[in-house]
């Protein structure tokens, strides 16, 4: 059972625009092609999808400023675009859900990620097409980012690192963030990518995916007691604080090293509260950006952590990236609270 009170939500949601979150990571454009499908096409066992209209949303790190943009709290965001359409698609889109562009790099011989997915009126998925480079930044633009980064850090109460491995996380960007939060003792969030996991090292929170840690630990998760095991040494391989796995329908497993008074105690399972489930598209996304936004307006990290789990049971249940609004997360606490 959740120890997360209504009343304390209600506490931590007042203070949501009081906290600022700096955010580095693979910005990109989700496009959404919706069509109706009555038939297959006479090339190829394929559906015909009879195009209606075209759909835009902001996506990877872009999505978790939104999510924290939609829950009340500020936002500066650091990436890198290309000078392409979709680039600018991308940055208006931002400008129109009031999230800063300031900290976004154009960069000329990238394209923009833009991931296009055919999916009909009923939001069945045909397809997806991905326009994306993986290339890493170069000294140039890395320089560039990381003078961002010095300008953002001065209002932020959070840094979070949202890894998608296109490019914009490398170990130099890493480092540049791991050495602002240290000279101002500010909590490092990191939605990680395994390639990177060296990268994070010192980091105060991981939020690997199930399917990432069992990776990275070379073991499985069965249970909530394989996830324990797992969430440990996930924790020594990375040499990070506090671990989050996510695990779907099975829930979540904290790990947090910040209540380690108790051996019992700094270990939780927190339950998945989900009861449909549309879409998982950018679940991540909004359980590292509803964490660090609770951590920014006190939250101790068992608290941050509910506040994502009922966030996640909410997204989950809309199509495509979403995000979550405050009326709906008091609500869902106080419905769980009083049931």
């Amino acid at each position: 059972m959740g120890l997360l009170t209504h009343p304390r939500v209600v506490e931590l949601v007042q203070k949501f625009p009081a906290g600022t979150v700096l955010i580095v990571g693979d910005v990109m454009l989700d496009q959404f092609l919706i069509g109706s499908v009555n038939r297959l096409s006479p090339e190829a066992p394929v559906p015909v999808v009879e195009h209606s209209r075209n759909e835009y949303r902001v996506g990877g790190a872009a999505n978790v400023a939104n999510n924290i943009k939609t829950l009340g709290g500020q936002v500066e965001l650091v990436g890198v675009v290309g000078t392409d359409l979709p680039g600018q698609q991308l940055i208006d889109e931002l400008k129109i859900i009031k999230v800063g562009t300031q900290g976004i790099i154009t960069d000329a011989e990238r394209c923009t990620t833009r991931k296009l997915r055919i999916v009909t009126q009923r939001n069945q998925q045909v397809a997806r097409v991905d326009f994306e480079t993986n290339a890493k930044l170069s000294e140039n633009l890395e320089n560039q980012l990381t003078n961002q980064l010095d300008r953002a850090v001065a209002n932020a109460s959070v840094l979070l690192v949202s890894d998608y491995l296109k490019g914009t996380i490398t170990p130099t960007v890493m480092q540049h963030v791991l050495s602002c939060a240290k000279a101002r003792d500010l909590p490092v969030l990191v939605d990680p990518k395994i390639p990177h996991l060296d990268y994070y090292a010192g980091a105060t929170l991981i939020t690997p995916n199930h399917h990432e840690a069992e990776i990275a630990t070379h073991q499985h998760i069965h249970s909530m007691a394989d996830a324990k095991i797992v969430a440990r040494a996930f924790q020594n391989r990375v040499a990070c604080e506090s671990v989050l796995i996510t695990r779907g329908e099975h829930g979540m497993w904290l790990l947090d090293r910040a209540l380690d008074r108790n051996d019992e105690t700094d270990e939780v399972q927190l339950p998945a509260l989900a009861r449909e489930v549309a879409d998982v598209t950018g679940a991540g996304d909004t359980v590292i950006g509803t964490i660090a936004l609770g951590l920014a307006a006190g939250a101790n990290m068992r608290e941050a952590a509910e506040l994502a789990n009922h966030a996640a049971s909410i997204v989950v249940g809309k199509f495509g990236p979403s995000t979550v609004e405050t009326i709906e997360l008091l609500r869902s606490v106080e419905t769980r609270s009083s049931g």
